[in-house]
């Protein structure tokens, strides 16, 4: 190392010795390649979540959601104008106040014309801007010109003003006092002169619109479509037909079906309910007549040896539900499916509605159509009034959300009942007949007085649903309505009306039919049927479910109990079958 030390160059033998020359001394800087680094976050309402985080809890702002991933933003990246593009352009921002937004909104409406909102100001001569060809204005140039550019709020010159003539050919509003003849009132109503001049009217215009469809051929096959439709609906009065399907109307002592029974172990004149009912085990009988689904049955009253059908094959049978069991008769008349079916209290008539729109009275022992009754729209629900004295008179809900009552031996309506704001679904008679209960689709439940067409009880709950089918129970307190939310509740039948919270029946699934709610003679059980052919049993006293059994293919719509026997129960489903269980 010391040969190292005293080695040199030429140079500096040349200068002189180690000793007599100056060493030059060189700054160097000093570069961190690592500097320090602050620890506290620059915005302090940044959000940072877990890596395995899926969804954000709180609102990110749009500027912070469009920031690049990694690293500052490329000022010569295109991608920050992606939010921009559409379609049809380019989107730009623009100034401009929501008042001169809506004038020119308006102008263009009425006018044609608006001026660009990117000029501050603007004239016809000689500006040079935007829109079209330099004007400033967009739409229609001409009425722009025409009109001097004035907006919605300007007042326009006189030459485009309304005219004032038609307030002089204004007829007169009339004195208040007089309704018909001269000088009648006609308020605001009042037309003006020359109105209907040149009209034809009377003969004349009938043969005009005559002429008119005999030259379109088009107008001519939709009028005799409507003529046939006319007749046909005319012709639905009066075409009723029935059929006995048994050995003879009349047994070797002169009676009929009618005749109750005697010769059965059970005493089908009794009081219903004196005996303890039981949930039934097992199909006994299959009654199957209708080509398509039942809607509706019923068993006779009091006795209820025979039990009435109606179906979607537009026919109401009768069937017998002792010895043979077999189809007694079948009444044909209407013209669509049957929806509904009530029979009178002593059993000799029923009521049949159907989506033709016609009500039609029939004898229960020959079949026969007694009258039919029609107020053009669909009757889905008919009752008779339960008064002894006022079994001439019933009660349809239809489809214009009107209850209708008809007076059997005029035919007349005597009254409607018009507050509901949805088709009329069921109507139940309680407090001893002097009022009633109405469902409606508008979820809404009324109470009215009989003969007055008048609410005396609305109930209408935010967590309310539609209640398509209401059974009255066998003491006549209670109300079982299924409701549309797959539950049956329950309401009180006396004065308030008040739904029982401690009585909720669910379960099932009856997927918006309206499923008839059903009760065992003593008031032990409550049953219905679901959308998938099961029936369900619940205990009334505990709302517990004490059996679910598949009954049918398709969903049930009545579970009815026969009210003399402990345990015996018939259903009706859209498969065309009428089951009897015990």
């Amino acid at each position: 190392m010391d040969f190292v030390d005293k080695y040199g160059s030429s140079d500096e033998e040349d200068v002189g010795t180690k000793d007599n020359q100056s060493t030059a001394v060189i700054q160097t800087m000093k570069i961190n390649s690592a500097p320090d680094t602050g620890f506290h976050d620059v915005d302090p309402t940044a959000l940072y979540t877990a890596p395995t985080a899926t969804e954000l809890t709180v609102n990110v702002p749009y500027s912070d959601m469009i920031r690049p991933t990694l690293g500052p933003d490329n000022p010569f990246s295109d991608r920050k104008l992606a939010t921009q593009n559409i379609l049809t352009g380019h989107v730009q921002q623009e100034a401009i106040s929501e008042m001169d937004f809506r004038t020119q909104h308006r102008t263009f409406e009425s006018y044609g014309y608006a001026r660009d909102p990117s000029l501050s100001s603007s004239n016809l001569a000689g500006q040079t801007g935007q829109g079209i060809m330099g004007t400033g204005y967009v739409g229609n140039l001409a009425a722009a010109a025409e009109l001097g550019g004035v907006t919605i709020l300007d007042r326009l010159p006189k030459q485009y003003r309304p005219n004032k003539d038609l307030r002089k050919k204004r007829e007169k509003k009339g004195d208040a006092g007089i309704l018909e003849g001269e000088n009648a009132y006609k308020g605001p109503w009042a037309g003006y002169d020359g109105d209907g001049i040149g009209e034809p009217s009377g003969l004349e215009s009938d043969l005009q619109e005559e002429v008119q469809i005999a030259m379109n051929p088009t107008k001519a096959a939709n009028a005799a479509n409507a003529a046939a439709k006319k007749l046909a609906a005319a012709q639905v009065v009066g075409t009723e037909t029935t059929t006995f399907h048994g050995e003879a109307e009349h047994d070797y002592l002169g009676r009929t079906y009618m005749a109750v029974p005697q010769d059965v172990d059970v005493n089908l004149l009794g009081e219903p309910g004196t005996q303890d009912c039981f949930i039934p085990k097992r199909c006994i009988h299959t009654w199957e007549g209708h080509a398509k689904g039942v809607s509706a049955i019923r068993f006779l009253p009091k006795s209820a040896h025979l039990l009435l059908s109606g179906g979607m094959d537009n026919k109401v049978k009768i069937w017998d539900v002792y010895h043979d069991r077999r189809l007694l008769r079948t009444m044909s008349g209407h013209t669509k499916a049957v929806r509904d079916i009530a029979f009178s209290n002593d059993g000799r008539k029923f009521l049949s509605s159907s989506y033709d729109r016609y009500v039609k009275l029939w004898d229960t022992e020959t079949g026969q159509c007694i009258r039919s009754f029609s107020t053009g729209k669909v009757p889905y629900c008919v009752t008779f009034n339960p008064e002894e004295d006022k079994q001439h008179i019933f009660l349809a809900g239809c489809s214009d959300k009107k209850i209708v009552q008809f007076d059997i031996n005029t035919g007349e309506i005597t009254q409607e009942y018009d507050q509901h704001l949805g088709a009329v679904n069921s109507i139940t008679f309680v407090d001893e007949n002097r009022r009633f209960i109405t469902t409606s689709d508008d979820k809404t439940m009324r109470a009215w007085e009989f003969d007055i067409p008048v609410v005396i009880k609305y109930i209408a709950e935010p967590d309310m649903y539609s209640l398509p089918a209401v059974t009255l129970s066998p003491n006549k307190k209670w109300l079982a309505c299924q409701s549309l939310d797959n539950q049956i509740v329950v309401y009180g039948a006396r004065d308030r009306f008040r739904i029982n919270r401690k009585k909720r029946f669910a379960g099932h699934l009856i997927a918006g039919y309206a499923c008839k709610p059903g009760f065992s003679a003593d008031g032990r059980f409550v049953s219905s049927g679901d959308s998938n052919g099961n029936v369900w049993v619940w205990d009334w006293k505990s709302c517990k479910i004490l059996k679910k059994f598949k009954a049918h293919d398709k969903v049930v719509m009545n579970t009815e109990w026969h009210p003399h026997e402990s345990s015996k129960m018939a259903t009706c489903s859209w498969d065309g079958k009428i089951k009897y269980w015990d």
